[in-house]
């Protein structure tokens, strides 16, 4: 039986060796966090999320597609939270022998001590009482026309200048907790195994990048931590042109970028990532019934893709994100523990009334039948690709026997597979068979564009190549097919003539079929 550690390094093998999935910029020595999909993963994955939109798009009637740009204005994130919040806390390992210094104290710390620490930091009591301090701090500092006039609007450099006080204050006590918290608990450093950490510091997470030729406070902007902001930004615009009813969606797929501290385990962690969201709108009274239904709809997207080992985990009230009333993570269980694979949040009217306070253009939905206007409610189903990719592919794959061999298979569902079938000749060197199987593969390759022609090696190790990288049937060309005995090499069957022998992946059963039913037989 494959251990868990054993299994994920044979998946990454595999990933490479077979052309699924290569380590970015490798010639170079790589780029941490990035991977390059290469001709059988670009496959598996544009059939992932051909799949997707099928299910979450294409079949309902109010959704409706969008694709924004990557690059949007710094006020889109800094209304979204991301400038103020989007930020981990990253602490560096002292050794100096350490060769991957930098990791999150929420990955290090066992979750129970992580939440107790976040607990003491949110105390209300706490945090009021900081703010007091560090205010009386810098007052204490001002002249005394500084102070009279702090004291009605307040100056607004003054001011200011004391949030930048609470906002080091705060950041410094957090630190020096997590510290404490870290060498009490004596977690060591999971690359050299030290128990020796610096003070944590928060570290946000976006790609910061320049528009235009300066590089000054005025051209920053970032790539897109997520995709639903895009959305958001544009609904004002779906509801000017379609003027949709109430609920209604809007579905992307799309790049999104995180500035991971410590990437890692394959897939499951990345830089550049590729997102497939729904945000769902809905009247405030809707949105429990709208979970359910993305809820079932996020359930049978996972069965469809043979991802079976995973549960719901419920997010609690203390964990919640800012902008959520209810969070389930769907958390499947990788090689290296139960993690998150897909999220679903109800988001409320966050986003969509923090734009509106930002931007000063009215988001409200106006219902025409009841003449009511007010600010939508969002239901968000929100699922990566990558994971997506990285799930199925552990869902898949098997180490198992067939006819007494020891084989590796991965047993993706047909729909998904990047190869749908494969065509052989019995021999390569044979023109007569050679030549058929070249019809056969050209007749199919009109209706399947992902059939291949293979005739490398001897039948046996082309079965094993094709059960590898999850081709559900191999279709042989031989003898029997052209049916004439009077062949080169004496054989041929005449009532098989113009039939073809189709061998099921997953039970290895071989049936004569006519190449006329092949189509259907292979849909």
């Amino acid at each position: 039986m494959t251990e868990p550690k054993d299994k994920m390094e044979k998946i990454i093998s595999l990933a490479k060796r077979r052309g699924f999935i290569y380590q970015g910029s490798e010639i170079y020595g790589g780029l941490s966090g990035t991977w390059d999909y290469g001709p059988l993963g670009v496959l598996l994955k544009e059939n992932i999320k051909a799949l997707w939109l099928k299910m979450f798009r294409d079949s309902l009637d109010n959704i409706y597609p969008i694709d924004a740009s990557i690059l949007m204005s710094p006020k889109v994130w800094e209304a979204s939270g991301h400038v103020a919040g989007f930020a981990d806390p990253m602490v560096e390992c002292q050794n100096r022998n350490c060769k991957d210094k930098r990791h999150r104290v929420d990955h290090l710390l066992p979750p129970d001590i992580y939440k107790e620490i976040l607990n003491r930091l949110n105390n209300p009591s706490v945090v009021d009482r900081l703010n007091a301090r560090v205010s009386t701090e810098v007052a204490g500092e001002m002249p005394q026309n500084s102070k009279e006039e702090f004291s009605g609007q307040g100056d607004f450099l003054t001011r200011k200048a004391i949030e930048e006080k609470i906002g080091e204050f705060e950041t410094r006590r957090t630190g020096v907790i997590m510290q404490s918290a870290l060498m009490e608990n004596k977690i060591k450093c999971p690359s050299c195994g030290h128990v020796n950490w610096g003070v944590p510091k928060q570290f946000n997470m976006m790609f910061k990048t320049f528009i235009g030729a300066a590089e000054d406070e005025a051209s920053i902007s970032y790539l897109r931590p997520e995709t639903a902001q895009g959305i958001f930004t544009n609904f004002k615009n779906v509801i000017d042109s379609f003027h949709p009813k109430m609920p209604f969606g809007m579905a992307q797929v799309g790049k999104a970028f995180r500035n991971e501290i410590s990437p890692r385990d394959f897939l499951f962690r990345v830089r550049e990532m590729e997102q497939m969201e729904v945000e769902y709108f809905v009247k405030e009274k809707d949105w429990e019934e709208a979970f359910d239904f993305w809820r079932e709809k996020m359930n049978t997207f996972a069965q469809a893709l043979g991802i079976f080992d995973y549960i719901e985990h419920e997010i609690s009230k203390e964990e919640l994100a800012h902008y959520s009333k209810r969070t389930i993570d769907f958390e499947f269980n990788y090689p290296f523990g139960q993690k998150e694979l897909w999220g679903l949040a109800y988001r409320t009217d966050h986003d969509l009334k923090s734009h509106n306070a930002s931007s000063g253009v009215d988001l409200q939905y106006f219902d025409e039948e009841s003449g009511e206007r007010f600010t939508p409610h969002v239901i968000e189903p929100s699922l990566g690709v990558d994971r997506t990719v990285l799930a199925t592919l552990l869902s898949a794959y098997k180490e198992n026997e067939l006819g007494g061999e020891a084989r590796v298979c991965l047993k993706l569902p047909k729909n998904i597979a990047p190869v749908r079938a494969a065509v052989f000749p019995l021999l390569k060197n044979k023109p007569e068979l050679v030549s058929k199987a070249r019809e056969v593969y050209t007749e199919l390759k009109k209706n399947f564009p992902n059939i291949e022609f293979d005739d490398n090696g001897n039948i046996g190790k082309r079965y094993r190549r094709q059960d590898e990288i999850g081709t559900p049937f191999c279709i042989t060309i031989d003898f029997d097919t052209l049916g004439d005995p009077s062949t080169s090499s004496g054989q041929g069957t005449p009532e098989l003539k113009n039939t073809v022998t189709v061998r099921d992946r997953d039970t290895g059963e071989q049936k004569r079929v006519k190449i006329e039913d092949l189509k259907e037989a292979i849909r």
